[in-house]
């Protein structure tokens, strides 16, 4: 008993795809924007769904090559979207007073920082041999910031404490620069030039942590005692990457460099900090707000594609019920009840939807190729955004094509019989 009733199943719903698909051969206008509703609404959820992937990935493992104990100080640090005018009211970050390197030196000599990293950054142009690249990004560094922050010497080595004492003309580049300036040559020793100042490379990095992890994106570090000197930037962003020592908690270290801090600014017990420390955690709190905005966005812009897709079951579905009255009247009078003739008009309805979803899957997976391909963005499809997709779609499907089956289940079978 329980094989036959499998085997009707099968047989009603293999029945309700074939009408479904014949369907969309006869009213191919009307099908098309059905398919195309979904579709649209489907691309939506798959590539929005794999560019916020991709940037969750790279932010954790930025996170994770920076060492799980390492945070940073900064000028502000919001958390957020922040929209500014340039009003004092609106850039509370111009009541803050700049970070220093004398209070990453401060910071340095706590017992319980193992070393600290100084970083600011700016893109501008650099060549060499003839090529000149217009916006590479270049950053000032601490002779520790390998240490610190991550990465590997492949080629050369990094520039000492000596050389950044005297503010020394020397760069590590990564293997993309490399590449666009010194084609299948190896670049150590080669002299390139950075805001037309010359520069001798030392050494080769491997891709390093930026705020894309696998950015193909030319880049630098030099001394910052020299990227203050020649570097065209934004004055005032200086960051400080503190890592604690390895018998130390995070949480002490914290605490410790906030207590350094306050004492040397002179704030009082009542006062607020007036920079930020910004822990892991705090990075990945920021990183779900902004996309807890754009899963909103996507929700938006996929729900009217799939209530474009919706109406468009209803009209389709409705042709169908009227061009199949008699068909509808003849399974009635032969023993169809309401129940199979509903499911059989909610399968045609869904199976719409779902050549919709298919082809929104394809498109949304393209778009994440391309995204991949021409971003720094590692774009990736989630199999929750594919889950969500398929249930979607067959939902929209399923509830559009209620009225429509309900009315054909509704049909007197005489007067369908009767029906020219």
């Amino acid at each position: 008993m329980r094989r036959d009733r499998r085997a009707a199943l099968l047989s009603r719903l293999a029945e309700g795809v074939a009408i479904a698909l014949d369907s969309v051969r006869s009213n191919k206008v009307r099908a098309a924007l059905t398919v195309l509703g979904v579709a649209i609404g489907v691309t939506v959820v798959i590539a929005m769904g794999s560019a916020i992937t991709g940037i969750d990935r790279s932010i954790t493992a930025i996170l994770e090559s920076a060492g799980p104990k390492t945070f940073f100080v900064q000028r502000y640090f919001d958390g957020g979207i922040t929209v500014s005018d340039g009003s004092e009211e609106l850039s509370p970050w111009r009541r803050m007073p700049w970070i220093t390197t004398d209070e990453a030196e401060l910071i340095r000599r706590l017992p319980v920082v193992r070393d600290v990293n100084i970083g600011e950054y700016t893109h501008g142009p650099v060549g060499a041999e003839g090529t000149n690249l217009s916006s590479v990004a270049i950053a000032g560094f601490s002779p520790t910031y390998l240490q610190v922050n991550g990465g590997d010497i492949i080629a050369g080595r990094s520039f000492t404490p000596i050389e950044y004492a005297a503010g020394a003309h020397v760069a590590v580049i990564n293997d993309k620069l490399a590449e666009s300036l010194f084609p299948e040559r190896d670049p150590v020793g080669k002299s390139i030039k950075i805001f037309g100042v010359p520069f001798e490379v030392i050494g080769l990095h491997a891709e390093a942590a930026s705020l894309f992890s696998n950015a193909d994106e030319p880049r630098l570090a030099i001394p910052h005692t020299a990227f203050v000197k020649v570097a065209e930037y934004d004055r005032g962003w200086l960051e400080i990457a503190v890592m604690p020592a390895d018998s130390v908690t995070t949480l002490r270290a914290q605490d410790e460099v906030t207590a350094a801090l306050r004492s040397a600014r002179g704030l009082r017990p009542g006062d607020a900090n007036n920079f930020a420390i910004v822990t892991q955690d705090r990075v990945l709190d920021a990183f779900n707000k902004i996309t807890a905005g754009f899963f909103i966005v996507m929700i938006a812009l996929s729900s009217v594609a799939l209530m474009v897709g919706g109406v468009g079951v209803v009209a389709i579905m409705m042709i169908s019920v009227t061009e199949r009255t008699r068909e509808i009247g003849v399974r009635k009078a032969l023993g169809a009840t309401r129940g199979e003739i509903m499911f059989q008009f909610l399968v045609e309805a869904a199976t719409l939807t779902l050549i919709g979803c298919l082809i929104g899957m394809a498109l949304g997976a393209a778009s994440a190729w391309g995204i991949r391909s021409m971003t720094p963005i590692p774009a990736t499809v989630p199999l929750a955004s594919v889950v969500a997709a398929i249930i979607a779609s067959v939902l929209t499907g399923v509830l559009f094509g209620l009225y429509p089956a309900s009315k054909a289940s509704r049909l007197d079978p005489v007067e369908a019989l009767r029906y020219e």
